[in-house]
């Protein structure tokens, strides 16, 4: 069934709503002409009426006296906030300008996590498109853009969303955000947007008037969870999985990135997630173009992106923490929270080689074992991270890896994540080592909520009073810290930082060798006590073996390689990039022992006929 309003051209719209826990639904027009049209009952629990005489920007509310008026659940548009009328919307009224849009497949893409309020000084979609010439020159190949979802206020995080077909007004609405898209494939970059479809913000949520879209069997830590396999699931399915094919189909975007999805709890005989992906793969095969799902989970369970037909949900790729918390704890030290499980230098060696550190083993952290192996997946099914929003925002200060580690660190652990098999992922400033903090904020208007927020933030971080209060979530301060300080690209360090990401994004994308996401031809050797790190991948002809240092003094080792001559391609150490000198030779040979500068990254080529 097709929710929401459905504009049908020559002024006619046809309103349809899920609502089984009414007995009477009145379709409210409240913009001129007003006027009030009884909805006829439907199986299911569904109400429609097709209206005449109506036209796109028509303002509407859904009464039931059980509920008075109330926004439509699968409202397109919400122009005046998430308490005020919805809105119809006629997606055929923008001629998109690329069609058919480019194909960016999920092997070839370099992912560029960012949020529209805080990329931009203007905080919006159109201020976003002005800097995609910069991330096309920065090599990136695909845009991950926060959730859009329409939230309370002017300003969120993007995860209190109430309606998950409407876009957020404050960042331009519908037609902006196609605009992005159609920029955006105008550059040839691939667009991932994050969804959630685990839980629903609290300010404007009023799905559970409508029916049993929640249910109290389990709890999340956002409240009650999303019914799924309880009575009513099916329609609630329904009104998810027609969220996700409306952005494919009617915003063009090439990937979902579905939010924490170890929060959608789910034990029907056919997951959600498994019925989503089905139709998911429906639509691909029907516009005969890939549309891809992205897993954010934290449960390291290869189940998620094995296919159906092997038991598992068929999602396309999942993000892999373990690679991020291992290189976290051992460039900061920290061993508080998730921490507590990590920090041992072999745990990066094992994430570059099993992709989950944990993998059956006992977690201190969570007081169980943890994880499955992810032997049988492919490299290109798994986002990895140095940083990204959750990893920054959802620290006490929102501080970012440049003001935790040194600078030489930053660039060793951005060389070896661009230099494995993986789809590395940028949090946006990464790249430039952004020095602002990517806090966490709302603009809720409810001031019991406000509050409510604000000492849940104080609890959450109550072990961490020696280090101040957290920022609060409410006030505009808090918001406008966390936008980017685009000023600082004219900071030597800083542009030094930006061409070094650039440089070895063109390496990845130019030789075979990284090109080809393949584990089977990737080796990992390690001087564990010494701390470092030497990866080799190799395609046809050609090798290339990246040196990593994270210890703090200068080694001198003997290396284990194939014989011949290999030539240096880069080196963190050169001055260019902002190094203290290089010490490794431009070329090297098997055998050979070479000094190895602290905290550094080097890599070097070999060809052969």
């Amino acid at each position: 069934m097709n929710i929401g309003a459905l504009y049908l051209g020559k002024k006619k719209c046809r309103f349809t709503v899920w609502a089984p826990a009414v007995d009477q639904m009145t379709l409210k027009i409240v913009s001129a002409p007003q006027r009030d049209i009884v909805m006829k009952s439907l199986p299911l629990g569904y109400w429609q009426a097709t209206v005449a005489d109506i036209l796109p920007g028509a303002l509407y509310f859904y009464h039931s006296p059980s509920f008075g008026d109330k926004p439509d659940p699968a409202s397109l548009s919400q122009p005046q906030g998430v308490h005020g009328p919805s809105q119809v919307v006629d997606h055929s009224r923008y001629q998109w300008q690329i069609s058919p849009e480019p194909q960016i497949k999920l092997k070839d893409m370099i992912i560029y996590e960012l949020h529209i309020g805080t990329f931009t000084s203007a905080g919006t979609f159109a201020g976003a498109v002005e800097k995609l010439d910069y991330l096309c020159a920065l090599g990136i190949t695909a845009v991950e853009v926060m959730p859009v979802a329409q939230c309370p206020g002017e300003r969120n995080w993007g995860y209190d969303g109430v309606y998950p077909f409407a876009v957020q007004q404050s960042y331009g609405g519908v037609e902006e955000f196609k605009k992005f898209v159609d920029e955006c494939h105008r550059r040839k970059l691939a667009v991932v947007l994050d969804v959630v479809y685990n839980h629903l913000g609290p300010e404007g949520n009023y799905l559970s008037n409508f029916g049993p879209y929640f249910t109290d069997k389990y709890k999340t830590p956002w409240g009650w969870a999303i019914n799924f396999d309880d009575a009513y699931s099916d329609d609630v399915r329904n009104y998810f999985i027609q969220n996700a094919l409306d952005w494919f189909r009617n915003f063009h975007v090439d990937a979902l990135r579905l939010d924490a999805v170890h929060a959608i709890f789910d034990h029907s005989a056919k997951p959600f997630l498994k019925e989503l992906a089905e139709k998911t793969e429906a639509l691909s095969a029907s516009d005969q173009r890939k549309y891809y799902l992205i897993a954010e989970s934290d449960l390291n369970d290869s189940a998620v992106i094995r296919p159906i037909e092997q038991g598992g949900l068929g999602l396309d790729a999942q993000w892999s923490d373990d690679f991020h918390h291992a290189m976290h704890a051992v460039l900061t030290q920290e061993r508080a929270g998730y921490y507590q499980d990590f920090g041992a230098f072999e745990q990066i060696v094992k994430a570059l080689e099993k992709t989950f550190v944990y993998n059956g083993q006992y977690s201190g952290f969570r007081k169980r074992q943890h994880g499955n192996s992810a032997d049988a997946c492919r490299a290109d099914q798994f986002v990895i991270a140095l940083q990204n929003h959750d990893q920054v925002g959802n620290r006490m200060k929102g501080d970012r890896l440049s003001t935790l580690t040194s600078f030489e660190s930053l660039k060793s652990a951005a060389g070896l994540m661009m230099m494995s098999p993986y789809l590395p992922l940028i949090f946006m400033g990464e790249e430039y080592a952004e020095e602002n903090p990517f806090l966490y904020f709302v603009n809720h208007g409810d001031e019991a909520l406000i509050e409510a927020v604000r000492r849940g933030r104080k609890e959450e971080f109550k072990g961490f009073l020696g280090q101040g209060e957290p920022p609060d979530p409410q006030a505009i301060e808090t918001y406008q810290r966390s936008k980017l300080n685009w000023a600082r690209l004219g900071q030597q360090k800083h542009a030094q930082m930006l061409k070094f990401y650039q440089a070895l994004i063109v390496l990845r994308q130019k030789l075979p060798a990284l090109k080809n996401l393949d584990k089977t031809k990737t080796e990992i050797t390690a001087d564990m006590k010494n701390k470092i790190i030497f990866l080799r991948r190799w395609q046809n002809n050609q090798q290339v073996l990246s040196i990593v240092s994270f210890s703090a003094k200068r080694q001198s080792c003997s290396l284990s390689i194939a014989s011949g001559t290999w030539q240096k391609i880069i080196d963190s150490t050169q001055a260019q990039w902002g190094g203290a000198g290089e010490s490794l030779p431009q070329q090297i040979k098997s055998k050979q022992i070479v000094n190895i500068a602290p905290e550094s990254f080097a890599a070097y080529r070999q060809e052969k006929k």
